[in-house]
């Protein structure tokens, strides 16, 4: 594999180059004059097959994943009333106890992942997050709740990057998108199964409460975390089954000191930031449209909860995958066009065009805005499979681990830690309660451009790590 060149500041410098009268303009096409590099054509991958039937068991994980992560959302009154919280207390179990440990647990186990066997790395996490999410459906006051959403955190851990590491072994880069599109249907099912199964059962259940033996009396709310926790155990099975493919690139078995990772996302920071800044920024705009679109449609609208659910899911069940097999296919178009720097062009191009939709809340009619919902849901569907894509094409296989973490990090603790504080502190403080769609729309008409602009920035030196066959890591970035 041939690094990217660097100049003394950490600058990406050109990799290919040609000259147009006086003006020297940087190439990054692999057609028939820059054909793609060597590295990735002489590397073997397993079949089809195996790679495929790995893709269906990571997208069942993924279901289980954010079906249990975000079913707790729409259940947090039933849950407060019922242990009797405070508002603290709720937010508390919401959003610390699972962040907040899963962001300290998160890189000792990226960096195991870098170097161990990442199927029972996943299937263990898997079985954990599950179990307790579980014990959380057993929880009868704030600290076993709270203990039960630590362990949900910690457990899925282990989901982000044994996942996008284990794919990138199974596909070449061409195909990376497509696979990740496949994956990204368990987080889409997992989102809409929560947002419809909880509506419905708001409506259904209400404050209905069940008798079973040994277990005793159980809520509504128990009732359903018990259901949503339970079917992951048997996904942990199945990931056993999965083939732990070999290592391409620069693999180790040895852990990566953090300092070494550190300094070479630095070195690199041309590439890693747009992707890390844009993703966060992008992330912070949609966390807060998921946080608050309920509250949005109740206050602007007058609908209800139970009926909010439904129609929330089914626009992502049909927005999401389309989105996901148009931006996995268009960055294998570019790709096949000779455009080093796909994946980036597609993350721009679906970015920039959502952003005239930040407009939607100001429409008198609320079925428009679900409408213009789904059409923007497509094109944000359309950058997740072509941005992870980009993330792990260009780092080296001892560091995807370690690196896919901060990734998600960014996403999970910046972007959907402040998005939702930023636009409620707009409205408390500049729009009131009944202006809650205001503050949507500006949230979305700054963070969308601004978000654009980063992944712009990220084009070139992106195109320039692909080019060359990824980054690799310099004598400079070793740590001492």
């Amino acid at each position: 594999m041939t690094g990217a060149s660097y100049s003394d500041k950490g600058t990406p410098e050109p990799i290919l180059t040609d000259t147009v009268g006086d003006v020297e303009h940087e190439d990054y096409a692999i057609g028939a004059e820059h054909p793609a590099p060597p590295a990735a054509e002489e590397r073997t991958y397993p079949s089809p097959g195996k790679a495929w039937y790995c893709v269906f068991v990571l997208a069942l994980a993924v279901l289980v994943n954010f079906l249990d992560r975000n079913i707790l959302n729409l259940l947090a009154e039933s849950i407060k009333r019922d242990l009797q919280l405070t508002e603290i207390e709720t937010s508390l179990i919401l959003g610390v106890a699972f962040t907040v440990f899963y962001s300290i647990f998160g890189l000792p186990v990226a960096r195991l992942v870098d170097r161990g066997n990442r199927k029972k790395i996943m299937a263990a996490g898997i079985a954990i997050w599950s179990v307790m999410t579980a014990f959380c459906g057993l929880a009868s006051n704030f600290w076993q709740l709270f203990i039960g959403r630590v362990g949900v955190g910690v457990g899925e851990t282990t989901s982000g990057p044994s996942a996008y590491s284990l794919l990138s072994d199974y596909f070449p880069p061409q195909k990376l998108p497509k696979a990740i599109a496949g994956m990204n249907m368990g987080f889409v099912l997992g989102i809409g199964m929560a947002s419809i199964f909880g509506g419905l059962l708001i409506g259904v259940i209400g404050d209905r409460s069940f008798t079973f033996p040994v277990v005793g009396e159980l809520a509504g709310w128990q009732m359903v975390l018990i259901s949503a926790g339970l079917p992951g155990v048997i996904v942990a099975l199945l990931m056993l089954t999965v083939t732990e493919p070999p290592r391409h690139g620069q693999a180790s078995k040895d852990s990566q000191p953090i300092t070494e990772v550190f300094k070479f996302v630095w070195h690199n920071r041309a590439v890693y930031l747009p992707l890390f800044l844009g993703l966060a920024i992008r992330s912070a705009q949609m966390a807060a449209v998921g946080a608050w679109g309920v509250v949005f449609y109740i206050r602007t609208y007058g609908w209800t909860p139970d009926f909010i659910g439904p129609v929330t899911g089914v626009t992502m069940l049909i927005s999401m995958p389309i989105g996901l097999f148009l931006g996995s296919w268009f960055g294998e178009h570019y790709w096949k066009k000779g455009y080093h720097d796909a994946n980036m062009r597609v993350v721009v191009y679906s970015t920039m065009i959502t952003i005239p939709f930040a407009l939607a809340p100001l429409l008198p009619n609320p079925w428009m805005v679900v409408g213009l919902g789904l059409i923007a849901g497509i094109f944000n569907g359309m950058a997740a499979p072509v941005e992870n894509a980009a993330l792990q094409i260009v780092t080296p296989n001892k560091f995807r681990g370690q690196v896919t973490f901060l990734f998600l990090f960014t996403m999970n603790v910046i972007g959907f830690g402040l998005g939702p504080i930023i636009l409620a502190a707009m409205t408390q403080y500049i729009f009131g309660e009944a202006g809650i769609r205001y503050s949507l729309v500006l949230t979305g008409v700054i963070f969308g451009p601004v978000a654009t602009y980063i992944f712009w920035l990220g084009m070139k030196p992106y195109g320039k790590a692909v080019a060359a066959g990824g980054l690799e890591v310099q004598e400079s970035d070793k740590a001492t």
